[in-house]
């Protein structure tokens, strides 16, 4: 007997993207329990998603350059494709009231087409250290002035060494009450350099004494320009 092909579902007619934040003590919320709570999300908007196709089909999200777990960020992205041509306002509003406080909804546009990971070229990064400014001056100015700074990490593959001085674009230290605060800019490279990489090299270079774990927060995350190293906005950019 022949399997009966399941129905193709059809193309969307609308793609929205979308830019959350991840705030307090929901930065320690991992990618996964946060697609588990957006679709929950969904349903609860009555949004009308458009779905895969095959026997198991999911509503049509695509989720791109997530944030590490623990790490605070004004500037998560993703992108729905939806059946219907919604009012993006309308979205905006049905979607942040149905998400916990903490995982809010910042802006949500008509996508103007493209990738959205290929936009996500860079991020900018605020790091709060309790350390003294000097110290961490000291740290930095040797980790900028060298030519490879290897770190390791723990990854799905197993553990791996590379590179974290490669994707820094710059790194500049500015005075923060009891201590300091890292400005960061990273090139998003395969493999991914983190902020927290960064901050083990600089330790491997000029030992700080960091005590708990130091608040990491994305402040914009998008296309870079390579001329003047500024990032863009991903919800506008179509190149």
């Amino acid at each position: 007997m022949v399997r009966e092909q399941p129905k193709q579902a059809p193309p969307p007619v609308q793609r929205l993207r979308v830019r959350y934040a991840k705030r307090g003590r929901l930065r320690f919320t991992s990618h996964r329990d946060f697609s588990r709570a957006f679709e929950r999300a969904v349903f609860r908007a009555r949004l009308p998603m458009a779905y895969s196709s095959g026997f198991n089909p999911h509503p049509r999200i695509s989720y791109a350059g997530a944030a590490p777990t623990g790490s605070a960020s004004e500037a998560e992205y993703l992108e729905l494709a939806l059946a219907e041509i919604v009012d993006p306002a309308a979205v905006h509003a049905a979607l942040d009231a149905a998400m916990p406080d903490g995982l809010d909804v910042v802006e949500v546009v008509e996508s103007p087409g493209s990738g959205l990971s290929d936009l996500l070229q860079a991020s900018r990064w605020r790091i709060v250290l309790p350390v003294a400014l000097e110290e961490v001056q000291t740290a930095v100015t040797a980790f900028l002035a060298a030519g490879e700074v290897p770190v390791e990490r723990m990854t799905k593959k197993g553990l791996r060494s590379f590179d974290s001085r490669a994707a820094v674009l710059s790194l500049v230290v500015v005075p923060e009450e009891d201590g300091a605060a890292l400005d960061l800019v990273l090139r998003h490279l395969e493999p991914a350099v983190r902020p927290d990489d960064v901050l083990t090299g600089l330790t491997s270079l000029h030992p700080l004494d960091l005590v708990g774990v130091p608040l990491l927060t994305r402040l914009a995350q998008g296309p870079l320009d390579p001329a003047t190293g500024e990032i863009g906005d991903p919800l506008r950019t179509t190149k």
